[in-house]
């Protein structure tokens, strides 16, 4: 199967629209002094992201870890990085690594066998990539079976709209994606990474550019996006997208969760689920 065959089978199952970001902050997870060392703090960092996969497991059909927070600990947090997304796989979960490459030639090559080969270091399901270099830096990517990919157009940050607008490399990025999407009658597995901030008229804009893309949405919740704001990126049947949100979902409103953190994980992913289920058709009644 490829990979949009098996988000979308994940999706209907859980009937749940929605992909939870794994964004270990320093200051946020339980038990992590922001001056503990690397293996220290590795620790807790695992600890966290293997009890928040618990909490989301069966509830939501994909994880997003961000590989910097990750690579940010050095070799102790890379290695925990591959462990959560072995773990993740094993919970049955489709893990989409939050990475941003973008590089040509052998170095493109390296970054997809990292992240991407089952036999790999890592063995992701799918990867967020910038497209910056032109085509040429997305297609060792695209050449490993049942893999994702989901490419940078317009993300929702204040400066993004300097570049990434319709009519420049943005626009030509959108094109590319679309013609790959028309191409292939399963669902699509080349997605679009546009922002759940952006104002309403811009993503119909960009929904007709690519009708046939997946869309993955950040910026849910803790960046201001609400059930209103995402319903553009959605076809009217409640396919199309996938909304995420981590920040929203992993930590409490204030302070840090002790011992009871996987509970407080879990009853937020589940606010997160009802509140996407909104854009969802009702079921009709049961045959």
């Amino acid at each position: 199967m490829t990979f949009g065959e098996r988000l979308a089978e994940a999706t209907a199952r859980t009937r749940a629209p929605v992909c939870v970001g794994l964004d270990p902050f320093p200051d946020r997870v339980p038990g992590w002094r922001r001056e503990a060392p690397a293996e220290e703090a590795a620790h807790h960092v695992r600890r966290f992201c293997l009890g928040a996969l618990d909490a989301v497991t069966g509830l939501v059909p994909a994880v997003k870890p961000q590989s910097a927070f990750f690579e940010a600990l050095g070799a102790p947090g890379v290695a925990v990085f591959h462990e959560v997304v072995r773990a993740a796989r094993a919970r049955g979960l489709l893990v989409i690594a939050d990475a941003k490459r973008g590089d040509i030639g052998s170095t493109a090559e390296a970054y997809a066998r990292a992240f991407l080969d089952d036999d790999g270091p890592c063995g992701a399901d799918a990867i967020t990539l910038s497209p910056w270099l032109g085509p040429e830096s997305l297609a060792p990517y695209l050449s490993r079976p049942g893999k994702g990919v989901y490419v940078l157009v317009r993300t929702s940050n204040p400066d993004a709209h300097t570049w990434q607008h319709a009519s420049g490399a943005a626009g030509l990025v959108a094109d590319w994606i679309a013609a790959r999407n028309t191409a292939d009658p399963a669902p699509g597995s080349v997605g679009a990474v546009v922002g759940a901030t952006l104002p309403r008229a811009e993503v119909a804009a960009w929904r007709a550019r690519m009708p046939n893309t997946p869309f993955l949405v950040p910026g849910f919740g803790a960046q201001g996006a609400g059930v209103d704001d995402v319903r553009p990126h959605f076809h009217a049947d409640g396919t199309g997208a996938l909304v995420t949100s981590s920040r929203e979902v992993l930590y409490p409103k204030q302070g840090v969760e002790g011992e009871g953190f996987v509970d407080g994980v879990r009853a937020r992913a589940l606010a997160f689920v009802a509140a996407a289920r909104a854009l969802l058709p009702e079921r009709g009644p049961a045959s």
